[in-house]
């Protein structure tokens, strides 16, 4: 695996779903707890290097007319009842602050539907670190979309994990490698040190 080298002008790391009514749902091959652990790292690093960080969460309308979309046979992306008053909350260790990009979005990927895009190219970022939950939906989609809009992409694989291990790694091996760089978090901190 080479080593990565990162324009600080031109990167910016993207953090998807991170937040408090998505984490108390298992998830493999990394706890919630790792990839926000390790996702704070990366946050620390790049206030430190004066780089750009968008947070990503997912909302829904309060009638839930965008959630309760029949997509599939499977109900599990469903939410049954009306969820908690801080279910779209980031969570704390992330250390969200006022002054930072926050994303609101209302399906899977962070492009569609959002002026997430636009931000980044207003700020003159071509390359994001990407990181997340989950590997294979809300990660996976944001990546899909940033690579046909032209991004170049890192992935930062114990930053990011799904419902299960097979998941996870079918979206690494599959679909991100052959879209952009999966890296662990310490080699992007490497990168950037």
């Amino acid at each position: 695996m080479d080593t990565i080298t990162i324009d600080r002008k031109g990167t910016a790391l993207v953090i998807i779903d991170l937040q408090k009514g998505i984490g108390s749902a298992p998830t493999m091959p990394h706890s919630f707890a790792e990839v926000v652990e390790n996702t704070s790292r990366l946050v620390r690093q790049f206030r430190k290097e004066h780089m750009e960080i968008f947070f990503v969460h997912v909302a829904f309308s309060r009638e839930g007319g965008d959630s309760l979309h029949p997509v599939s046979d499977q109900q599990g992306f469903r939410r049954a009842g009306e969820a908690p008053s801080d279910w779209a909350d980031f969570v704390d260790e992330l250390d969200v602050r006022e002054d930072d990009h926050i994303i609101t979005k209302r399906q899977w990927g962070a492009f569609y539907g959002t002026d997430l895009d636009l931000q980044l190219r207003r700020r003159g970022i071509g390359t994001i670190v990407l990181c997340g939950i989950s590997t294979n939906f809300g990660v996976e989609s944001t990546a899909r979309f940033a690579y046909e809009y032209g991004y170049q992409q890192i992935f930062v694989e114990d930053a990011m994990s799904a419902r299960s291990k097979e998941e996870h790694d079918n979206s690494i091996r599959f679909i991100l490698s052959r879209i952009g760089r999966v890296r662990p978090t310490e080699s992007v901190l490497d990168a950037l040190q």
